[in-house]
């Protein structure tokens, strides 16, 4: 059997198992079974050490660590403490409390390394507080919907992790690559704010009463621990005080202060914290050794080398390559979450991009703005039911809300791509060099 036809056969047996309500993990363990069958007449040696090697990894202990972080501070008053603290500097800035739903996602997603979780905190008090002063509601929608998706770019990042464990690459270096990514795409929604203000006058409430400098300051306090504990663990990883883990570690450590400190630690809120975050832990941990099991025997039969050598043969070029993956991880979006996209698709990916010649932190911050598209495109795209859930609208009328942010994203893809040492490997290289 040729290479070609194996490869279509293993994709068409992917995608039966999955259309039939597989477990992710277990459809990947299944169709990297059957790829070791072909080449190894002992593939179940290579599926228990696949297994043990993808999950028994001080570097992946991060994971259920900054999972945990986010859960505890899921359930705090962190939400409501940034829109108070920041809506005092927006008053005078076209479109005003909006931008305080970009900004406060940005910031919580800097501690909840989750998009959904971001999505619906910040949404939970920003929402009612826009209605209430008359904004225009469409707009908020669109807004936290596209904003929440910062909490899988701003770092800490659960979609980091999976991403740099599964292209066995540095969390660190991937963590510090997707800051300045990050601001871009917060600059961008505040750019399109300000200009939607400025169009639309009328949609905004009148002019609120200005505060002096020392009650701005005093609104502004409540920031203080929530900015501590993101200089905390995203500094020490950045001077080499503690590596990704332990970061993580102490995340969690801050978070569980944090949620004593406003009183919303409970014996109730700590093992809900503990549950939900062993439960997605699990699930993440389950699909990465389906996934390496998967991405060995797919290495033993030779198709991803076979297609490296195919793409490169075609002359596309770096961005005729890139133009094709962003097409194909938007097409992926409309039916896959961020987590599943990537342990999919990494295995034949990766050899395609490093034959190509492009930085695997630069392409794992690629994947993460796509994934961030992802979220906003139906009829899977998490931030849309978040919003559906809360506002009663339908999933289109949400997602055409998002639509302006979503050519935002996009943009943001465009330029990383243009400018990749500026937007993407520059920080990394200038931070962790020595």
């Amino acid at each position: 059997m040729d290479l070609l036809t194996l490869a279509l056969l293993l994709l068409v047996l992917l995608c039966l198992l999955l259309g039939a309500g597989l477990w992710i993990a277990m459809s990947l363990a299944a169709v990297g079974y059957v790829a070791m069958v072909v080449v190894h007449p002992s593939p179940g040696l290579f599926l228990a050490s696949a297994f043990w090697e993808s999950t028994g990894s001080w570097t992946l202990a991060a994971l259920p660590m900054f999972v945990w972080m986010g859960e505890i501070l899921f359930r705090t008053r962190l939400s409501e403490e940034l829109f108070n603290g920041l809506a005092p500097w927006m008053r005078r800035i076209p479109g005003r409390l909006m931008h305080v739903n970009i900004l406060a996602c940005g910031i919580f997603g800097a501690v909840s390394g989750s998009s959904a979780a971001t999505c619906a905190t910040i949404s939970k008090i920003a929402l009612p507080e826009l209605r209430r002063r008359g904004y225009d509601e469409r707009t908020a929608i669109g807004c936290l919907a596209t904003s929440g998706t910062l909490g899988i770019l701003i770092p800490p990042s659960i979609i980091m992790v999976v991403y740099a464990v599964a292209a066995e690459t540095s969390i660190i270096r991937v963590f510090v690559a997707g800051i300045i990514p990050g601001l871009v795409v917060m600059s961008l929604f505040s750019a399109y704010i300000a200009v939607w203000a400025l169009l639309n006058p009328g949609k905004q409430p009148p002019p609120e009463p200005t505060l002096s400098l020392r009650e701005k300051l005093r609104q502004s306090a409540q920031l203080i621990p929530c900015l501590l504990l993101i200089l905390s663990v995203i500094g020490s990883m950045i001077f080499g005080w503690a590596t990704a883990t332990e970061a993580a570690a102490f995340g969690v450590m801050g978070s569980l202060v944090m949620a004593a400190l406003t009183r919303t630690l409970s014996w109730r809120s700590f093992l809900d914290s503990l549950t939900a975050a062993t439960r997605t832990s699990c699930m993440i941990m389950f699909i990465l050794a389906g996934a390496a099991f998967l991405t060995k025997a797919m290495a033993l039969t030779g198709i991803p080398a076979a297609l490296a050598g195919g793409v490169v043969s075609l002359n596309l070029g770096p961005y005729g390559l890139i133009a094709i993956l962003t097409v194909v991880y938007i097409i992926l979006g409309c039916a896959l979450d961020g987590v599943s996209m990537i342990v999919l698709t990494t295995s034949i990916v990766i050899p395609l991009v490093q034959a190509a010649g492009f930085d695997l932190v630069w392409f794992g911050i690629f994947i993460v703005l796509l994934v961030e598209i992802a979220q906003i495109t139906p009829p899977v795209g998490f931030n849309l039911f978040v919003m559906q859930t809360m506002t009663g609208r339908e999933q289109t009328e949400v997602a055409l809300a998002s639509l302006p942010f979503f050519c935002m994203l996009v943009l943001t893809v465009v330029l990383c791509t243009l400018f990749p040492v500026t937007l993407v490997t520059g920080l990394p290289d200038l931070l962790l060099s020595r």
